[in-house]
C-alpha cells in the first residue's frame, strides 16, 4: 500500500489543479469565435473610427482639431493604464466574467460618448471607454485560443488577428461616412448593437468554462503613480502648444508632476512584492530593445495615422469619406501577408522581419514627404497600399522577440507590460506628431509670406482677386488662406521626413536584441499586439 500512497496524495490534490476545458466543437465553436472576434473588432475600431471624424467633432463642439485629438489620445492612454490590471482583476473576477462586464460598460461608455454635448464630458467618457477596454483584447484571445485545439491554436490566432487588421481598414471610412451622411455620434451609437450581441453570446456559450478565482492583493500605490505619471505627461503634451510649454505655470506643474511620479514609480515598483508592472523584465535585453522600438515605431505610425486625414480635410478640401478611403488599404496586403508571417516567424529570425517593415515604413513616409498640394486620390493612396505590407511585418517578429526566452508563467506580465508601452507610445506620439506640425507650420507661414511680400506675382494675385469683386480684406484673407495651405502642407512633409529618418534609426535598435532560436513562446501572444 506504501507504493500507493503517492499517488492518492496526487489524486487528493487533484481537484485544486484547474483542467483546461475541452475545445469547443460545431455552432458553438463557430458562434464562440463570431462572438469573440465581434468584441475585439469593436474595440480595434474605436482606434481608428474617429480619426477621419476629428473635424467635424471640433467644428460641432465648438473648439479647435488640435484639441480634439484629445478624444483619441485619452483613450489610449486609459486603455494603456487598465492593462497592466487585466491579469489581477482576470484572477480576481474570472476571464469570462470580466470580459462580458468590459464589453457591457464599453456599450456603455460608447452611448455616453454619443450623448457628450462638451468636449469635456466627451473625453471623460472617453477615458472610461479605454479604461474598461483595456482586458478585452488580452481576454478575447485567451478566450479564443481555449475554444480550439492545441493543434489549431495558429488558425485561431489567424482568425484573431485578421479582425484586428479588418477593424483599421473599415475604421477610416465607416467613420467617414458616418460623419458626413448622418452625423458623429453615431461613430459611438453602432457599438450598442454589436456589443450586446457579443456580450449576450459569450456569456452564454462560456460561462459554464469560466476560470477559477482567487483573491491577490492589488497594488495600489503602483496604479496611483502610473496613473499620476503617464496622465500628467499626456495633458502636458496635449496643452503644452495652447500654453506656450514651459512659459506657462499650468505646463511646468505638470511637467514636474510627471517626472516626479516616473521617478517614485520606478523605485516603488521595483521593490514591490506584486508589482502592477514588473520593470525588472526591462533588465532582458530582448525584452527592452523589442519594446522601444515598438513604442518609438508605434508612436510614429499612429502620429501619422492621425495628421494624414488632419491635413486632408482642413487643407485639402477632402470630406471624411474621402479622407477615411485613403487611409483605408491599409490592412489589405496585411491580411494576406499577416499568416504567411506567423507561419514563418518560428523559421526566419524576427529582426529580418522588423527591419524588412521598418524600410517599408519609411519608404512610405518618404513617399509622402514629396506630397504636394495638387497631389491627386491615388498619389495619396499608393503609400497606404505599400504600408499594409509593413503592418504585417511589424508585431508579430517584435512580440516574439520581446518575450522569447520566457518563463510561461512572466509571459502575461511582459505582454502587458510591452502592449501598456505601446499604446501609451501611441497617444505620445499623436500629441508629438500635432503639435510639431502646428509649429513647423508657424515657421512655414512665417517665411512664405517674408518670400512673396510684395513681389509682382502677389500684387497682381491680389489685383485679381479685387477685379473679381473681393473686397481688400477678402483678398488678403484668400491669399493668407492660400499660404497656410502651403505651410501647413510643407510641415506636413517634415513630419513625415523626420518620421521617415526615425524608422531607418530604428533597425539598429532591433538588432541590438539577441538572435532567437526557435522561438515559440510570444506565438499566443503576437496577436495581442495589435
Amino acid at each position: 500500500m506504501s507504493g500507493d500512497t503517492p499517488l492518492t496524495s496526487v489524486e487528493a490534490r487533484a481537484p485544486a489543479v484547474p483542467t483546461e476545458p475541452a475545445p469547443l466543437t460545431g455552432a458553438m465553436l463557430a458562434l464562440g469565435t463570431v462572438a469573440l472576434s465581434l468584441a475585439t473588432f469593436m474595440n480595434v475600431l474605436d482606434t481608428s473610427i474617429a480619426n477621419v471624424s476629428l473635424p467635424a467633432i471640433a467644428g460641432d463642439l465648438g473648439v479647435s482639431p488640435d484639441q480634439g485629438t484629445w478624444v483619441i489620445t485619452s483613450f489610449g492612454v486609459a486603455n494603456a493604464i487598465s492593462l497592466p490590471l487585466t491579469g489581477w482583476l482576470t484572477q480576481r473576477y474570472g476571464q469570462v466574467r470580466l470580459f462580458v462586464a468590459s464589453v457591457l460598460m464599453f456599450v456603455l461608455a460608447s452611448f455616453l460618448c454619443a450623448l457628450a454635448p462638451t468636449l469635456g464630458l466627451l473625453i471623460a467618457f472617453r477615458v472610461l471607454q479605454g479604461a474598461v477596454a483595456g482586458p478585452m483584447i488580452p481576454l478575447s484571445q485567451s478566450l479564443l485560443l481555449s475554444s480550439y485545439p492545441k493543434a489549431k491554436a495558429g488558425t485561431a490566432l489567424a482568425l484573431w488577428g485578421i479582425t484586428t487588421l479588418v477593424a483599421p481598414v473599415v475604421g477610416p471610412v465607416l467613420g467617414g461616412w458616418i460623419t458626413d451622411n448622418i452625423a458623429w455620434p453615431w461613430i459611438f451609437y453602432i457599438n450598442v448593437p454589436v456589443g450586446l450581441v457579443a456580450a449576450a453570446v459569450t456569456w452564454m456559450i462560456y460561462r459554464a468554462r469560466e476560470t477559477p478565482t482567487h483573491k491577490l492583493p492589488i497594488d495600489a500605490v503602483g496604479l496611483g503613480l502610473l496613473v499620476l505619471w503617464v496622465g500628467a505627461l499626456q495633458v502636458m503634451l496635449d496643452k503644452g502648444k495652447d500654453l506656450d510649454w514651459f512659459g506657462s505655470a499650468e505646463i511646468t506643474i505638470l511637467g514636474i508632476a510627471a517626472l516626479v511620479g516616473f521617478a517614485l514609480f520606478v523605485v516603488w515598483e521595483l521593490t514591490e512584492d506584486h508589482p502592477v508592472v514588473d520593470l525588472r523584465l526591462f533588465a532582458r535585453r530582448n525584452f527592452w530593445t523589442s519594446s522601444l522600438a515598438m513604442s518609438l515605431a508605434y508612436g510614429a505610425f499612429f502620429g501619422n495615422v492621425v495628421l494624414l486625414p488632419l491635413w486632408l480635410q482642413q487643407y485639402m478640401g477632402y470630406t471624411a469619406t474621402d479622407a477615411g478611403l485613403v487611409l483605408a488599404p491599409v490592412g489589405l496586403l496585411a491580411i494576406f501577408l499577416t499568416p504567411f508571417v506567423g507561419r514563418t516567424v518560428h523559421k526566419i529570425d524576427p529582426r529580418l522581419f522588423a527591419t524588412g517593415a521598418f524600410i517599408v515604413f519609411a519608404l512610405v513616409l518618404y513617399m509622402r514627404s514629396l506630397f504636394n498640394t495638387s497631389a491627386d486620390f491615388w498619389t495619396l493612396m499608393i503609400p497606404t497600399i505599400i504600408q499594409g505590407a509593413a503592418m504585417a511585418m511589424f508585431f508579430i517578429p517584435l512580440v516574439t522577440l520581446s518575450l522569447s526566452g520566457l518563463a510561461p508563467q512572466k509571459i502575461p506580465s511582459a505582454s502587458g507590460l510591452f502592449n501598456f508601452a505601446r499604446i501609451t507610445a501611441g497617444s505620445f506620439g499623436t500629441s508629438i506628431a500635432t503639435t510639431f506640425w502646428d509649429h513647423r507650420a508657424t515657421l512655414h507661414h512665417a517665411q512664405l509670406v517674408e518670400r512673396i511680400g510684395n513681389t509682382p506675382a502677389t500684387t497682381q494675385a491680389l489685383a485679381a482677386m479685387r477685379a473679381s469683386g473681393l473686397t481688400a480684406e477678402q483678398s488678403y484673407a484668400a491669399l493668407n488662406r492660400l499660404v497656410d495651405q502651403q505651410a501647413f502642407m510643407l510641415s506636413a512633409n517634415d513630419v513625415f521626413f523626420v518620421s521617415a529618418v526615425l524608422f531607418l534609426a530604428l533597425i539598429a535598435v532591433v538588432w541590438l536584441a539577441r538572435p532567437v532560436k526557435g522561438q515559440t513562446a510570444g506565438s499566443e501572444a503576437a496577436a495581442g499586439a495589435h
